[in-house]
């Protein structure tokens, strides 16, 4: 039984969608560029300079444009287009209640994370939150699982278990030595999280508590 468990946060922890897309298509809309919105669910999850590049044929400058417009939107109103998965609050009470460490280790910028925690009060089940850099180098799951890790002081990582939905999670957790759990509920496919090899895969948020709670 894992002491120590990091979650993703779009896709594991809250159904993010509707503001990513948006603010996707906030930043494309001024380059007169218009996607069909479930051609824009990749964005989800990975750090956005790796998303948007292909768009810009890794236009650097036109990239950091566009990640600029993205936050103009996100900041204001995609942030909070967000939901909290049904049953999500519950397991991290119970968690919690066992003595669990739980941290949220995600791609998305520290301070945004933060603030998404807070706006569904469940930033007090955490003891640290773990996210990317705004200007800094710290942007993808595996460098953010390595912060976390050091941040606790975590050498043995069988006490370890990443939980998130897309192939990025279950890459960073295995470069890092940990195992993940691939949940089906969020944006990742089983095909995506299969091949990646995630080490348990959850369709639900109930198979996730029997798998955490060590029911299965």
């Amino acid at each position: 039984m894992s002491t120590h468990i990091f979650f993703d946060l779009d896709g594991t922890l809250t159904d993010s969608k509707p503001g990513i897309i948006r603010s996707v298509e906030h930043a494309l809309n001024f380059f007169h560029m218009h996607v069909p919105s479930e051609q824009l669910i990749p964005f989800i999850g990975p750090p956005l300079r790796d998303s948007f590049a292909p768009f810009f044929d890794n236009d650097a400058a036109r990239v950091d444009l566009a990640i600029q417009k993205y936050r103009e939107y996100y900041n204001v109103k995609g942030i909070f287009e967000n939901s909290l998965y049904d049953g999500i609050a519950d397991l991290l009470r119970e968690l919690q209640g066992q003595g669990r460490r739980l941290c949220v280790a995600t791609s998305k910028p520290e301070p945004f994370a933060r603030r998404v925690l807070e706006h569904f009060r469940i930033n007090g089940f955490f003891s640290l939150v773990a996210g990317a850099e705004l200007h800094g180098a710290r942007n993808n799951k595996t460098d953010v699982l390595r912060y976390a890790c050091a941040q606790w002081g975590i050498e043995d990582m069988r006490s370890c278990l990443m939980v998130g939905d897309r192939k990025y999670d279950v890459q960073g957790a295995h470069a890092v030595g940990m195992a993940c759990a691939g949940v089906l509920y969020g944006y990742g496919s089983r095909e995506e999280l299969a091949e990646a090899r995630a080490d348990y895969l959850c369709a639900t948020v109930p198979d996730l508590r029997r798998l955490l709670l060590g029911e299965l």
